[in-house]
């Protein structure tokens, strides 16, 4: 592994733990060279996937994106790290055991806000608003005029 600091090729491993929810393996790095210590996470990758976008263009999935969209809409909510991560793992893991390995971008969206959803609803309707593309006030009145409906009728 190359240090993200010095960029030596040789780095150490000093502790290595799984994750609470058990999906991945976070290893604690030490640079010999400029002695600067590091995290990295191993993960199971069932298959590569591949986004299609609304335009038609095909890109790779990036976990990253994904968590970055999901830890926005969650951002400063009482919501613990473990369970997002949690939350995103599910995600992916729904998306790798679907059988298709070319999936709609808006697929992945509606798997993500089912399950922020169930996690926020602060969250879910940040989320939303990005998703559904919102442009003003009413269009926030409506999705939870209809999201109130919806718990309604559960």
């Amino acid at each position: 592994m190359r240090c993200p600091f010095c960029s030596h090729f040789d780095t150490t491993v000093k502790d290595s733990r799984t994750t609470d929810d058990l999906s991945a393996v976070r290893r604690r790095r030490q640079c010999p060279e400029c002695g600067n210590r590091f995290t990295t996470f191993e993960r199971i990758q069932l298959r590569d996937l591949i986004v299609i976008k609304k335009d038609g263009v095909r890109v790779g999935f990036d976990r990253d994106k994904l968590a970055r969209s999901i830890e926005t809409a969650l951002h400063k909510r009482p919501v613990p790290t473990d369970q997002i991560e949690r939350m995103i793992s599910a995600v992916i893991r729904r998306l790798e055991t679907c059988g298709e390995i070319e999936i709609p971008s808006h697929v992945i969206g509606e798997i993500a806000i089912e399950a922020l959803y169930n996690l926020d609803t602060v969250g879910y309707i940040r989320f939303a608003s990005v998703y559904h593309e919102f442009q003003n006030v009413e269009d926030f009145i409506n999705f939870i005029s209809n999201m109130s409906k919806k718990e309604l009728h559960l």
